[in-house]
Parts: C-alpha cells; structure tokens; sequence
C-alpha cells in the first residue's frame, strides 16, 4: 500500500481539499507512502472527455489505495478488480485524509456502504438504508 491516492480539487499537494466526487476530481494527488513522494495528475477519464475510467487511470500509475469521500458501486467493483483497496469517509485537507488513514479512521469500502445509485453533486455522508445514498432516496 505504498501509493495511495486521493481525488483533489487542484493542485495543491498535500495542502488541496479532497474533492467531494473522485470520478469527476479535476486532478489527483498521489501520494507514495515510503518516499512521501507526492505526484498531481490531471484527471484525464472519460469523465472528464478522456478515455478509460478513474480506476484504469489510477491502475497505470501503480495506485494501490484510492482513499475518497464515497463512491458508488461500478466504481468500487472495478477497484476490486483492479486489486485497488478503497477506504472512504476522507474530508477535509488531503494531509487530514492521510493523517486519518494512517490512523485507522477511515472506513474500508464494501459493496455495502458503496452507494448503490450514485447521485454526482452531494456530499458524501451517507446514511445507507437498503443500500441507496440517502440523497437518492429522498429524490423519489
């Protein structure tokens, strides 16, 4: 798990803000946990225009950790395929989301708490009741 990464909001390092959606992130900060090496990479997925998804991408760079907000399930079930571990629950600073995960805060992802329908725009504090973000549910 030496390089980890987190979808940012810039290009501001460890200094950025973690970005509320790491499929449309502007960039990505990738972080190698043995050299503290940092690397910013534009986020050049077909979300953005590109080709391939976030998890390819992030899969040609020797990601081995995605840590993020949420994500929804397409996205996790590619990671796992990948060989990607995922922890989500990261706010704040990205020097925050890594001090969080270092510390054990934040929360492994499982297909369970991966929202089933992904709404793009809301925050990521999910209460999860059959599966679904709660912004979701309250849409119907």
């Amino acid at each position: 798990m030496a390089k980890i990464c987190i979808p940012t909001d810039g290009k501001n390092g460890m200094d950025d803000t973690v970005s509320e959606h790491f499929g449309r992130a502007p960039t990505y900060t990738i972080i190698d946990l043995e050299t503290n090496n940092v690397t910013i990479i534009p986020n050049t997925s077909n979300h953005m225009g590109g080709q391939d998804h976030p998890p390819e991408l992030l899969a040609h760079e020797g990601v081995q950790t995605m840590i993020c907000r949420g994500l929804g399930r397409q996205a996790f079930q590619r990671f796992q395929e990948l060989k990607i571990d995922v922890y989500i629950g990261a706010t704040g600073m990205v020097k925050d989301a890594v001090d969080a995960f270092k510390k054990g805060i934040l929360q492994k992802a499982d297909i369970n708490n991966a929202c089933g329908r992904h709404v793009f725009r809301h925050n990521h504090h999910h209460e999860h009741h059959y599966h679904e973000c709660r912004h979701e549910k309250n849409r119907r």
